[in-house]
């Protein structure tokens, strides 16, 4: 909606209204199960709440949303009880907002809110989620009209919301396009990495079924590079989208390290938040965990471990050892907060040096080293600094590694003239195109801006499928 045909409304009367309370479960029920916490509004709650939105005609919550969603102008609809209406607001520039409503901080539309100056902006977070899932009930998710077929095809290699956001505007476009997805279910880390207390995951599926009736063909359990090559790829497709993400763990350098009971934090998420029948076969061993859980990390990831660690059948205690202090924590503060409600306990400035094994090879110990912090790094936070004869020994059953991901460049420097980074994600002419040094390949994603939140990585995607379309028809 343009600046100049902003509703008018009476801002001073707005400003006074109290906030409508965010439903959540309460935390005793909630670690009981592994169901989303989040307590969608009701109609008249959604409504009320968007009824203290100020109309800003600069909407800032507009320009911090990454999609920038016109965000004051899907409120107005649904004051007017126009969930229909306000959804297709979202629709216009979002091809995930029944997720990122969801997954989304409130570091981005929320905090730019500026009733924030007075203690209670607008939880436009939840009213995104409000809208999507009302017009879901209320009119279904009708397909949107396809362009005429243009005779290309399209690889999309990953199945997370990059790929997800491609495959669908370019099928949108008129091109067809296949979907390769190593895992056993299409969704990526959507599926396989947030825990279902964030996200239901019968919103991927609904998404992944839309997208189906679209004309998207998802081929799952196919690894790219090892079933099949880039090279069969570029000989069979006009264009190829490289969105597989960040997954690859960073994992210490710390003697130990192979015991049995340290775990990867995506397949520890997945494992213990997925049907068997769903994992990747390599997740698939019983390995049952607990009593005494330790997550080694600080941020998001980190918080989903500890979450999901306190949530587990004989776990007593369920433990998060940072290197820096509280402050330093990248986490954001929601996460936090509902690791704390959930009797998470974190130990600050510590370390692990080592990993102690049984005599089968079992984690039993780990032995920690305080930190103090010294000067701030390239990261702004103060770098932790070993203090000499800190370290301590405490016992433990299981530990997991939440301490980063990486794009993995193993597939990727099979294809023949394509440029790596040196942290090995492609190098592209701009996040814009997403162009790679070769032709009719694209990227974007985690893959390009290292492990990210959903809506960048939608953001992202939606500039390179206008550079892709440009590209198939001859245009760019």
């Amino acid at each position: 909606m343009p600046k100049s045909n902003r509703p008018k409304v009476d801002r001073k009367a707005r400003m006074k209204m109290a906030p409508v309370p965010t439903p959540e479960r309460p935390p005793e029920e909630r670690v009981r199960d592994f169901d989303e916490i989040l307590v969608l509004y009701s109609m008249e709650e959604a409504v009320l709440e968007a009824s203290r939105c100020l109309q800003c005609p600069t909407a800032p919550c507009q320009k911090a949303c990454p999609i920038h969603n016109d965000i004051p102008a899907a409120l107005w609809l649904l004051e007017q009880g126009d969930v229909v209406g306000a959804a297709e607001v979202y629709r216009r520039t979002s091809t995930l907002p029944e997720i990122c409503g969801m997954l989304c901080p409130q570091t981005f539309c929320q905090d730019a809110c500026v009733l924030n100056k007075a203690g209670k902006p607008i939880n436009t977070r939840r009213l995104e989620t409000f809208i999507n899932a009302a017009r879901v009930e209320q009119d279904g998710e009708p397909l949107p009209e396809k362009a005429p077929p243009s005779g290309k095809k399209v690889a999309v290699i990953g199945s997370g919301p990059a790929g997800l956001t491609v495959a669908e505007l370019l099928t949108i476009a008129g091109h067809e396009v296949v979907v390769f997805e190593r895992h056993p279910r299409p969704g990526g880390l959507l599926l396989y990495g947030i825990p279902n207390f964030k996200l239901d995951k019968k919103r991927v599926e609904r998404k992944i079924a839309w997208l189906e009736a679209l004309g998207v063909e998802f081929r799952c359990g196919v690894d790219v590079g090892k079933a099949i090559t880039f090279e069969q790829l570029l000989a069979d497709y006009d264009a190829i989208f490289l969105g597989m993400g960040a997954h690859r763990p960073v994992v210490p350098r710390i003697p130990g390290v192979e015991l049995k009971g340290v775990h990867l934090a995506l397949e520890f998420l997945s494992r213990a938040n997925l049907p068997f029948e769903i994992l990747p076969p390599e997740w698939q061993e019983e390995k049952p965990f607990g009593p005494r859980i330790h997550v080694l990390g600080g941020g998001d990831t980190a918080m989903d471990c500890i979450r999901t660690a306190v949530r587990l059948p004989g776990v007593t205690e369920a433990t998060c050892y940072y290197r820096r202090s509280e402050a330093e924590m990248p986490a954001h503060a929601e996460d936090y907060r509902h690791a704390l409600e959930e009797g998470g306990r974190f130990v600050w400035q510590a370390s692990p040096v080592r990993f102690l094994g049984d005599e089968q090879g079992r984690l039993k110990a780990i032995v920690y080293q305080r930190m103090e912090l010294g000067e701030p790094d390239e990261s702004g936070r103060r770098r932790p600094v070993p203090i000499p004869g800190s370290e301590f020994t405490v016992e433990v059953d299981d530990v997991v590694l939440a301490l980063g991901f990486r794009p993995d460049p193993s597939a990727l420097e099979q294809i023949p003239g394509l440029e790596l980074e040196r942290w090995g994600s492609p190098k592209v002419e701009s996040q814009e195109t997403g162009r790679t040094s070769v032709p009719g390949l694209f990227a974007a994603g985690d893959l390009v801006r290292g492990a990210s939140l959903v809506a960048p990585a939608v953001a992202d995607a939606r500039k390179v499928a206008q550079a892709m379309d440009a590209y198939l028809r001859g245009e760019g």
